[in-house]
């Protein structure tokens, strides 16, 4: 499994090894050894996701109350997507920063998103499917997104491909917008998160 950190601080790639042969393939996407040397403590899973999209469907910037917030670790066992994490902590030294990552079936690469990160992906062909591993449960009070064709945040989408958009994520606040209304987490808050699962990781 090789593991990297993205442009986005606590946001980390995998690629696992995939096994092919004349039957098909094996590989597995999510190994608890490399996620607890990459991000620190083992990756609790209270939920899984699983989304089908058309091409062009564009899910996002997501984020959650933290604490408790949301990490998820994603990946693409069907189809193509690229799939973005933002940085949207009031004061983290990257804020507003973003990193892309195309996954997909035949590499099936994988990214973790901690607590507080802003997510979204665009569908890069039709019947994409979306795995999602959820370190809490759907809270919908504590559920918040940022417009993902912000102009300012100015996320890498296709140009060949038009967005389609729920109404929800249509008409979602900008990033400043956003800050401004206090919906944001604050970085403080989020290392504090992390910090708690590694040290329980730690003393357990």
């Amino acid at each position: 499994m090789q593991v990297r950190e993205l442009a986005v601080p606590d946001a980390f790639e995998f690629t696992p090894r995939a096994f092919p042969d004349k039957r098909g393939m094996f590989v597995a996407p999510f190994q608890e050894a490399a996620f607890v040397s990459a991000v620190g403590h083992p990756l609790r899973v209270a939920q899984t996701n699983h989304s089908v999209s058309r091409r062009g469907v564009v899910r996002g910037v997501h984020f959650a109350d933290t604490p408790p917030g949301q990490a998820k670790y994603v990946y693409c066992p069907r189809g193509a997507l690229l799939d973005l994490i933002v940085d949207v902590r009031v004061g983290s030294p990257a804020f507003g920063a973003w990193d892309a990552v195309r996954l997909d079936s035949e590499s099936c690469r994988a990214v973790y998103v901690a607590e507080g990160l802003g997510h979204a992906f665009i569908a890069l062909t039709d019947d994409t499917t979306m795995a999602y591993l959820c370190s809490t449960a759907y809270n919908p009070g504590a559920e918040h997104g940022v417009n993902p064709l912000d102009a300012a945040l100015g996320l890498p989408w296709p140009g060949e491909i038009e967005p389609i958009l729920s109404d929800k994520d249509r008409t979602a606040p900008s990033l400043t917008e956003a800050a401004e209304a206090g919906l944001l987490p604050t970085y403080a808050d989020c290392v504090a998160t992390y910090e708690r699962l590694r040290t329980a990781t730690s003393s357990a």
